[in-house]
């Protein structure tokens, strides 16, 4: 079908002839994008036209505009039509009349119309109070009617822009500003909105509503296929839903990555991702710019009263070989060559960092241009220059970003590109990958006072996660990959080794700091032997909390920092020579053993509830960094821990699901978990369950210890339904349509102690999880000596330390069968 005929049927059949072709229209895959938008837009207007036409007749001095996103001829099938009704004031009635003739129509199709009218006086009047339709005003296009009038709105329109620029163009950066702070930043959203977050299509629209100032222009180079691109993934967003929409939500996106012909989900973030920091790039590089030219034009007229007239000359000052400050930008030197100079880009990226400054668009494209190669293995200058541009803190981000604009990164690094835009869909990460790598370096440049070889914890900040984009476990492929990013930037052979294992075990202080035992000998052992060294150790601390640190706000606790500092010590003073006693079970505290008689004298449990706060060393400010807010990790007020449940019951099967029900239907959070039977006194006969949790409420304030003791009574009885209570509550949890979670994984974790069986179980966060696990725990008759609770982002990752009902770790067969029974039961 051509455009030809299309017209032809709009005009033979009216609203139906229009509708029927558009979608038709709309229905031909070969013709999306590009093509397709203008196609829309053509066979719009010509429909527009005819009702236009056929509603003047003889009436003169009326014209109908296409304004905004339409004027632009950027019709996605379900996009607004902002159309302008212009007139030159001599016969209103007439002109109401004809609005009617034209706006009903569209409306009587369920098309979303923005209209007005108005004279171009009032048009004028009304962009100069409204920024907003002055943009849309920018892209005005004639569709019928006085040509004459609609050209005089658009010459009159720009003529104003560009008189009002040093105004107006202020006031769309603070409109953009405080849309982007609203809507945050596309290029890391996993659901975002294609048209407002930062780095989106209304940005793009306001690179064009600069470069029609004449004051300043974007970098042009990549942007209109960014564009492009974003609207058309709007545009299969708009036919997979039915719906104007602009946000790409989760369960959208792999039918829109199938209808774009793209492999999956992540394909299509990682397209999104990458066409917004295009533009975010541009709009940087642009709005620098055009604070630059109204910088100088302030300053020129002084200058020149003060200089008799003649042309200031922009100060220069040096700032390292070949690399100068130039008018607020880091610039390369007049006597700079970087042909001959393979460091430059390093030195000049270091230089504008520890500066705090950006890097000048000029200075980066003929470094990308016109730099050599650096050799392998690099020079030692080219390694210090990449640690002192990793060590600047949050000015690294920006400069780190205009290099990758420019494919200096990957030219550096190219193990870079496979993490550059990967999306990370858990709802602990904040960042794609790349930028997560280069947060955890930002955090760890507040650590490095407290680590004896800095350069080695920025350097494995920023490969920590150099595996993610590789098949399988991202730590063992990128302890590959770091033995040979650091061989190829110079290391030496020993520090290599320390890097590669810094990479592979990134994750194994947090890991076993809240899923096992600490004061189990073969957990410090089984560290102890994973990371080899206290230098390492010391490193791994660090990187353990800037990893965190940068990963999100769910990932990193005073709680977790206690716990890993916890470890940590264990572990260094396992390396100083002493060695680790096995456990002892621990007296009962005069208070434990007040509760297990009562608990044995009353028949039933008895509780107490404890609040616990505390702010680790580790959360206090360096003083060389103090003044960034982004690199303090103290909090105002303390952290709590989380509570300290002491529970006593008298000695009686179902305690733990119990218990763990009860909290649960609370809306408490069960952090840590202790059990152990208690021996009374000889004085009294019988024996007492003790369990000592820690718990936190997800929600407002604690319950009274009352409530919950009446409630421990009623489960214990019997007589509470504490399965049918989660299940309400589970039927009410918030779920994401569309959206699976991955099915439950429970394993049995080899030689993790020598007292128990350790059982790990990894499963969907969800009301009464542990009630669940608890309860089929005790259907196959194992003991929970001890449990230890993590949850990040919608995962539970939990530990259960137990035994058979003798107290002995159960044997290969039976754990095994164990955790096999516990997934069957999470299952289903």
């Amino acid at each position: 079908m051509t455009s030809t005929n299309v017209r032809t049927d709009a005009e033979d059949s009216g609203p139906s002839g229009y509708a029927a072709a558009r979608l038709r229209l709309l229905q031909q895959e070969a013709r999306s994008g590009p093509p397709r938008r203008a196609a829309l837009a053509e066979l719009t207007d010509d429909w527009l036209a005819g009702l236009f036409g056929a509603g003047a007749g003889e009436l003169r001095g009326v014209s109908l505009v296409a304004v905004g996103g339409y004027g632009r001829g950027e019709l996605s099938p379900r996009s607004d039509l902002d159309l302008l009704l212009l007139h030159d004031g001599s016969d209103e009635k007439a002109v109401a009349a004809l609005a009617d003739r034209v706006w009903y129509p569209v409306w009587d199709l369920g098309l979303a119309l923005d209209h007005s009218v108005r004279t171009p006086a009032e048009a004028r009047r009304t962009a100069a109070d409204d920024l907003k339709v002055q943009l849309g005003l920018l892209d005005a296009r004639h569709l019928a009617g006085d040509l004459g009038l609609t050209a005089g709105l658009r010459t009159a329109v720009l003529a104003d822009w560009r008189n009002q620029a040093p105004k107006r163009l202020p006031e769309l950066q603070e409109l953009c500003a405080e849309r982007a702070e609203r809507q945050g930043e596309l290029q890391y959203l996993l659901e975002p909105d294609l048209k407002e977050a930062r780095g989106g299509l209304r940005d793009a629209t306001a690179l064009r509503a600069v470069a029609a100032s004449w004051l300043a222009d974007a970098p042009r180079e990549g942007l209109a296929d960014a564009r492009r691109r974003l609207l058309d993934v709007r545009d299969a967003l708009h036919l997979t839903t039915g719906r104007a929409t602009d946000r790409l939500a989760l369960q959208e996106q792999d039918q829109v990555a199938a209808d774009l012909g793209l492999l999956d989900a992540d394909t299509l973030l990682r397209q999104v991702y990458e066409a917004a920091r295009v533009i975010s790039y541009a709009s940087d590089v642009t709005w620098r710019e055009v604070g630059r030219v109204l910088r100088s034009r302030a300053v020129r007229p002084r200058l020149r009263a003060m200089l008799g007239g003649g042309k200031p000359v922009a100060e220069r000052s040096p700032l390292a070989e070949g690399v100068v400050e130039q008018d607020g930008e880091v610039v390369l030197a007049r006597a700079a060559r970087p042909e001959r100079d393979p460091v430059l880009p390093l030195r000049a990226a270091a230089a504008a960092a520890q500066a705090g400054l950006p890097l000048s668009l000029h200075a980066v494209r003929r470094l990308a241009a016109t730099a050599r190669p650096l050799p392998t293995p690099w020079p030692a200058e080219a390694r210090e220059q990449l640690v002192t541009l990793l060590g600047s803190g949050r000015p690294t981000v920006d400069v780190w970003e205009a290099l990758e604009a420019e494919g200096l990164i990957t030219r550096l690094l190219p193990d870079w590109e496979r993490v550059r835009c990967r999306p990370q869909r858990n709802a602990v990460h904040i960042w794609t990958v790349d930028r997560h790598l280069i947060e955890t370096a930002v955090r760890a440049s507040a650590l490095t006072r407290r680590v004896h070889r800095p350069d080695l914890l920025l350097v494995a900040a920023l490969l920590h996660d150099i595996g993610k984009g590789w098949p399988g476990d991202h730590s063992v492929a990128g302890e590959i990959i770091a033995k040979d990013v650091a061989a190829r930037i110079g290391f030496d052979h020993e520090d290599v080794a320390v890097l590669s294992t810094l990479v592979r075990h990134h994750l194994l202080l947090v890991d076993t700091a809240t899923r096992r035992d600490l004061e189990d000998p073969a957990t410090v052992r089984s560290v102890a032997e994973a990371v080899g060294s206290p230098g390492t150790l010391e490193l791994l601390h660090a990187l353990t909390e800037s990893d965190a640190l940068a990963t999100g706000p769910a990932a990193w606790s005073s709680w977790r920092a206690s716990l890993v500092s916890d470890l940590v010590q264990r572990v260094a003073a396992l390396f100083a020579g002493e060695v680790p006693e096995e456990p002892e079970p621990a007296a009962p505290t005069a208070e434990q053993e007040r509760l297990a008689i009562e608990a044995f004298r009353t028949g039933g449990p008895v509780l107490s509830l404890r609040a616990q706060t505390e702010t680790p060393a580790d959360d206090k400010v360096d003083e060389d960094n103090k003044g960034d807010k982004h690199d303090r990790n103290e909090k105002a007020d303390p952290e709590p821990l989380g509570v300290e449940l002491l529970i006593a019951v008298p000695d009686q099967p179902g305690v733990l699901p119990a218990v763990a029900g009860v909290l649960a239907m609370h809306r408490l959070t069960v952090r840590t978990a202790e059990l152990r039977a208690l021996d009374l006194p000889d004085d009294v006969e019988g024996s007492a369950l003790l369990l000592d949790w820690r718990v936190a409420a997800e929600y407002g304030s604690l319950p009274q210890a009352a409530r919950l003791r009446a409630d421990l009574v009623r489960a214990l009885e019997g007589s509470l339904d504490i399965a049918g209570r989660l299940a309400e509550r589970d039927a009410a949890y918030p779920r994401r349509r569309g959206v699976v979670a991955p099915p439950p994984r429970v394993t049995v974790a080899a030689a993790a102690s020598r007292h128990a069986t350790v059982i790990e179980v990894r499963a969907q966060d969800a009301p009464g999880l542990l009630h669940r696990i608890g309860r089929a725990l005790e259907d196959a008759r194992v003991r929970v000596r001890s449990a230890h609770v993590s949850t990040l982002g919608a995962n539970a990752v939990d530990a259960f330390y137990v035994t058979g009902r003798d107290g002995a770790p159960l044997p290969g067969d039976e754990a095994a069968s164990v955790a096999r029974k516990l997934e069957e039961t999470l299952r289903g």
